[in-house]
């Protein structure tokens, strides 16, 4: 499995509940830019609309050797799901208050695929706390790196 993008911030901004993988539905040049790592996760989001998943605002940099048939950077891709999958995040979203966040970009084999994830947004003090835990572990591999 090589990773092309991860998305940190997902992971700073929100709890992460469950996790899926979804293909993507891409164009021709879209996997050649994605195959160079020339995508980024950034700011993009899943949106479930007449039960089928989009993922918006995912930036994929148009091929450099590509033509006049050259993709557009930001455009809504469709995420291949399961149905069962699709409803079950669809009814999660509409219930519990819920969102989808994309996590991972990655290759499995020659496919393209992305880990989207069931995430509960984060207070502000929950951001403190792990930032503070984050720095307590910190200290703590220096004191045992010292020791030995």
């Amino acid at each position: 499995m090589k990773i092309i993008s991860n998305n940190k911030k997902a992971y700073h901004d929100y709890f992460i509940l469950e996790t899926f993988e979804a293909g993507i539905e891409l164009k021709g040049t879209e996997i050649k830019s994605i195959r160079k790592g020339s995508a980024n996760l950034k700011d993009c989001f899943v949106r479930i609309k007449d039960h089928e998943a989009f993922i918006e605002n995912m930036y994929i940099a148009p091929y450099e050797n590509g033509n006049i048939f050259n993709h557009e950077p930001r455009r809504i891709r469709k995420l291949l799901l399961h149905k069962k999958e699709i409803s079950k995040l669809e009814k999660k979203v509409r219930e519990d208050g819920l969102t989808i966040v994309p996590t991972k970009l990655y290759f499995n084999t020659s496919k393209a695929k992305l880990e989207i994830a069931l995430a509960k947004g984060k207070k502000l003090y929950d951001k403190r706390n792990d930032l503070k835990e984050k720095d307590a572990k910190r200290d703590i591999e220096k004191a045992l790196k010292r020791a030995y």
